[in-house]
């Protein structure tokens, strides 16, 4: 027998190391040629690195969480055959690490079984002792008879219930035999357990490690708080004639079409404010002090996945008509929840949106993704009485909550921005006028 080490392979673009965020292995489990042992992540893009043998797994060389430099041993696995000795020695260095983490066979065997008493079995076996009839002299009462039913207040029911004991089995001391709290507790002194009934303080810290995207979110997040100051302005839109509209066109698309949401709308009613005023669609390199205002606008959507929050980007709006940004919508969404958009599609973006749909609340304060200098987020619409001048009639109403960076964007210029969106999409027709 031989042994096979699996070293981080290069994940390409000049990436020197990544973070280990799954494994797909433990110690003594048997892969096949081109399963996947573990899965890594550089920037925003997972790699899984599949075994290029068969054999037994027989160290692993990283925690999850844990940064791995290209080239170093992740791996060992026993093949059949003479192994590279070489290759294990270097891995070995490293196993010292891991060896902590190999269960110990002997000391397991060795263990007592405490788990044994959290195991959520079915009602414990009630002691051999509670099973007999108890003398009056010792609870007072007697055992009442086959299937009759115990006394007892609703309280000490849902004590008996929660313990899994049979009320049958005590003899109640109270009036007309009924079984009391003192009962109960009686019936504890002999090996039984009942709880307190009632609402009862929980102690425990469960601990989570923040790995993989996770971690990449929490850091962009930070970065851009203690870099940008944010400022926030909200505008309620009245959305009555963008929704009339929208249900026209998906009552007449053709079927290969998709299905029209709010966000083509809203991305061609940006592509419009923007070239008005092009300073929203930029990047600000702080270090270097200088804004790079770009002619292309890539709208980023930012979208909740499995995994967390990501931000695939549709190139060039500018380009693409309302269907056309649906269909690049729709897209881009599918494969960020499924894990396969790749590192260009989650890069680029020159300005961003953000969107809970449904539940998007009243008014949000949406964290600009840094380095960018704008986001704009959508709220949920509802219907809301509105004057009209003569009488109040209904309304669907709709709240923008877009952010700017305040030291390149000032109030006004925002304020200009957020209302040339309002006047577009409250006048749809507005949207498609070239010009």
């Amino acid at each position: 027998m031989g042994e096979h080490v699996i070293k981080l392979p290069d994940v390409g673009e000049g990436v020197a190391e990544a973070e280990l965020v799954e494994w797909h292995v433990k110690i003594g489990d048997l892969v096949r040629e081109d399963a996947v042992i573990a899965a890594v992540m550089t920037d925003k893009a997972t790699v899984e690195i599949p075994s290029p043998v068969d054999g037994e797994i027989i160290w692993l060389g990283a925690e999850i969480g844990e940064t791995v430099a290209v080239g170093s041993p992740i791996v060992r696995i026993k093949v059949a055959g003479d192994g590279p000795v070489e290759t294990v020695a270097e891995a070995a260095a490293a196993e010292p690490k891991s060896e902590a983490r190999q269960p110990a066979p002997a000391a397991a065997e060795a263990a007592p079984a405490p788990a044994k008493k959290a195991e959520p079995a079915a009602k414990p076996p009630l002691p051999a002792a509670a099973l007999k009839p108890v003398p009056r002299a010792t609870t007072l009462g007697l055992p009442r008879p086959e299937g009759e039913r115990p006394v007892a207040s609703p309280a000490v029911r849902l004590r008996a219930k929660e313990a899994g004991i049979d009320l049958r089995q005590i003899p109640g001391t109270g009036p007309a035999g009924r079984v009391t709290h003192e009962d109960l507790d009686g019936f504890a002194a002999r090996g039984a357990a009942v709880p307190v009934a009632g609402l009862q303080a929980k102690s425990g810290v469960e601990e989570i490690k923040v790995i993989g995207l996770r971690r990449r979110i929490a850091e962009k997040m930070a970065l851009a708080k203690s870099r940008i100051p944010h400022i926030t302005y909200v505008e309620e839109i009245d959305v009555t004639a963008l929704e009339e509209l929208r249900a026209k066109l998906n009552a007449t698309k053709k079927p290969e079409r998709p299905k029209l949401t709010l966000l083509p709308f809203l991305m061609r009613a940006l592509v419009k404010a923007v070239a008005e005023q092009p300073q929203l669609n930029a990047i600000y390199d702080d270090d270097a002090g200088i804004i790079h205002r770009h002619a292309g606008v890539h709208i980023g959507m930012a979208a909740q996945t499995p995994g967390g929050l990501m931000v695939p980007v549709v190139k060039h709006a500018e380009a693409r008509d309302l269907w056309d940004c649906a269909v690049e919508v729709n897209r881009l969404a599918e494969a960020a929840k499924a894990g396969t958009a790749t590192r260009e599609e989650l890069t680029g973006s020159t300005i961003t949106i953000t969107s809970l749909g449904a539940m998007g609340g009243v008014a949000t304060t949406p964290v600009i993704n840094y380095p960018e200098v704008a986001i704009v987020g959508v709220n949920k619409i509802m219907i809301r009485p509105m004057w009209d001048g003569s009488q109040f009639v209904p309304r669907k109403m709709m709240n923008l909550s877009s952010s700017f960076d305040h030291r390149v964007i000032d109030g006004w210029d925002a304020a200009v921005f957020v209302q040339r969106l309002k006047a577009l999409l409250e006048a749809p027709a507005m949207i498609f006028v070239e010009g």
